[in-house]
């Protein structure tokens, strides 16, 4: 399968935290020939490699299928849908966007988030930050009756923003919605591919989590089901190199996979990380180290579940992350891709014992 139509496939689709059901369809079939797939009640997604052997050590692999988006909070008298955040959000970037509202049939009907225009604001609403409160999503409608009854949009109804993957073949960059984390999910049925022909020393399962721009929470369930002996989070990061000086950039586009040595929530096993360090420069593999003061991922979680899981994060940078567009580079997917496979074949119960 092509890297970029698989990417299309899965960041297209629709699909705020809890609501991942789209992009869990994607996934289970881009990864039909890979192995055997589970669901549990949190719509968390298992992925059991067909060539595991059993008693071997077990590898986790990460990546969590939610997005960014909205929700309905409630419908105005004139139809329009006042809504909350699902994910962080700076309400700046937030107006003037289109979006998906999803119906009580399924179906995504496309509206757009609207605000008071400049022309009737103060001088003291032009110069604040723009509040929730004050925006609404405009479906078109103009009464009650019409969106409940036409549109059949009612409270709690998802919002996803409205974008699509593009590629750029003259600088290789990729455009679209959700590259926080589907460029992880992604990543994983890559590097389940590049393997099959690998004979390999331990076992793989991949868990596909959900609910994690809420606070990890899939990831709590997936660690304790997977009972893994050590874990790869792979992860769309946010990119740092549009804001920083040159000297202080560790997360740009185009410059290799990001791996962190800690952010707000989690300090990366050393041992792991080092090793994982060491196979990018034997096998020529561009990296790039971070140390994050804020952000956190589902290594948050796992790391400190069961007895402790040795845990790296393998990060595809990402502009514009948490945002409606995000740009990332395909040589980034590729190389942390590249990265991941041979950290695998490098893995042995020793080497994994030492961390």
């Amino acid at each position: 399968m092509n890297t970029i139509s698989r990417i299309k496939r899965i960041c297209d689709a629709n699909g705020i935290s809890g609501f991942e059901d789209e992009v869990l369809l994607a996934i289970r079939d881009e990864g039909s020939r890979l192995g055997t797939f589970t669901e549990d009640s949190m719509r968390n997604l298992y992925l059991t490699y067909a060539q595991n052997k059993g008693n071997r050590p077990v590898i986790q692999l990460d990546a969590h299928t939610d997005e960014v988006g909205f929700m309905v909070k409630c419908i105005r008298d004139d139809g329009m849908l006042e809504f909350i955040t699902i994910g962080g959000w700076v309400t700046s970037n937030i107006p003037a966007h289109r979006v998906r509202v999803r119906n009580s049939e399924g179906i995504y009907i496309p509206g757009l988030v609207g605000s008071k225009p400049p022309h009737y604001m103060s001088e003291a609403e032009r110069k604040a930050a723009p509040e929730i409160s004050s925006m609404i999503i405009d479906i078109g409608s103009f009464s009650y009756e019409e969106t409940v009854n036409r549109y059949k949009i009612g409270v709690a109804a998802p919002v996803v923003p409205e974008a699509n993957v593009s590629y750029n073949e003259q600088n290789g960059l990729l455009m679209g919605k959700a590259f926080d984390c589907r460029l992880g999910c992604t990543s994983i049925i890559d590097t389940l591919e590049a393997l099959q022909d690998q004979d390999l020393n331990v076992d793989l399962v991949a868990g596909f989590a959900s609910q994690e721009e809420v606070g990890c929470r899939g990831a709590i369930i997936t660690a304790r089901t997977i009972e893994a002996d050590v874990a790869i989070c792979f992860e769309g990061v946010p990119a740092d190199d549009t804001f920083l000086p040159p000297y202080q950039r560790q997360t740009a586009v185009g410059k290799g996979p990001m791996l962190r040595h800690i952010d707000s929530k989690t300090i990366i096993n050393p041992r792991f990380q080092r090793f994982a360090l060491d196979v990018a420069k034997k096998n020529n593999i561009p990296v790039q180290e971070a140390v994050r003061t804020g952000g956190s991922t589902n290594a948050s979680q796992i790391h400190l579940s069961n007895s402790g899981i040795p845990t790296i994060v393998i990060g595809v940078p990402v502009r514009y992350a948490h945002t409606h567009w995000g740009i990332s580079s395909l040589e980034d997917v590729q190389n942390a891709v590249k990265l991941g496979v041979e950290i695998i074949k490098a893995l042995d119960s020793a080497t994994i014992a030492g961390f």
